[in-house]
């Protein structure tokens, strides 16, 4: 049996162009993962099942992606919130791939692993490498930034609302020409990441395209450098230099969303 953590990611920037010709966003995003976590444990069995999270099916697909004739068994455990932008379904199907493929007889090169990722998802590959990544095209293309990690990270999921899903995110963007000045847009923020050397510098990097939230003014009110929605929402995180202030800042918004207080993580 294989066992491995799952963290969560969030979009440090995400600007989003225009529709391309296989149906997703032109984009460029900057990934960071984070401290959260799920838990995966993999093993061979006679068929592919998924234990302890009913609503999976990207872990079913990656077990599926690389079976090599015998089936897998996987259980996650949850500990990241579901449909919450932080990524935690690609999460766990990337760490499926990794650990499925640990256990075949033959191991797929990382090619034909990454391959598999972009057939699961946008966000899949960049959980199969290390460090904060670019995200190009449709997300998929990456490459290595490098990017201060002594800060600390406030999550805050507002309670009470309904999540959107991700295709009316997108949907709504489209409707209001939201791809508008991407080229500006994408110009801006690669310029900021040239110039980047410590965590407040992150704070340049230009507004989420896709969704807004009064929480990320809150949070900057309570002294974040930084506080975005990250990817589609509803999660808003906000950057703290001090984890006092980060924790404090976490109680005070815990009567109306859910919170967590963690840090950049580097590795998978």
């Amino acid at each position: 049996m294989k066992r491995a953590p799952a963290a969560a990611k969030i979009n440090l920037a995400l600007v989003v162009g225009p529709v391309r010709a296989d149906g997703r966003h032109e984009l460029v995003t900057v990934y960071q993962r984070i401290a959260l976590s799920d838990r995966l444990a993999v093993e061979r069995a006679p068929s592919t099942r998924v234990e302890g999270f009913a609503g999976d099916t990207l872990v079913q697909r990656a077990l599926a992606a690389v079976a090599d004739g015998s089936g897998y068994r996987a259980r996650i455990t949850k500990r990241i919130p579901v449909a919450a932008g932080l990524g935690g379904g690609s999460s766990d199907a990337a760490t499926a791939l990794r650990l499925a493929n640990d256990l075949r007889d033959a191991r797929l090169a990382d090619d034909e692993l990454h391959a598999a990722a972009r057939q699961l998802g946008a966000d899949v590959p960049y959980f199969l490498v290390d460090g904060p990544q670019l995200g190009t095209g449709d997300g998929t293309e990456l490459s290595p930034l490098d990017l201060p990690q002594d800060y600390w990270v406030v999550l805050a999921l507002p309670k009470r609302v309904r999540k959107s899903s991700t295709a009316d995110v997108f949907a709504a963007f489209d409707e209001r020409r939201g791809e508008d000045g991407y080229e500006e847009r994408r110009g801006a923020l690669l310029a900021v990441l040239e110039r980047v050397r410590r965590p407040r510098d992150l704070a340049a990097l230009p507004p989420n395209d896709l969704a807004t939230s009064p929480l990320a003014d809150e949070l900057r009110q309570l002294g974040a450098f930084r506080a975005d929605v990250t990817g589609a929402g509803p999660t808003v995180y906000g950057l703290f230099l001090h984890g006092a202030q980060a924790r404090a800042a976490g109680r005070q918004l815990s009567a109306r969303a859910r919170t967590w207080v963690t840090a950049p993580a580097w590795y998978r």
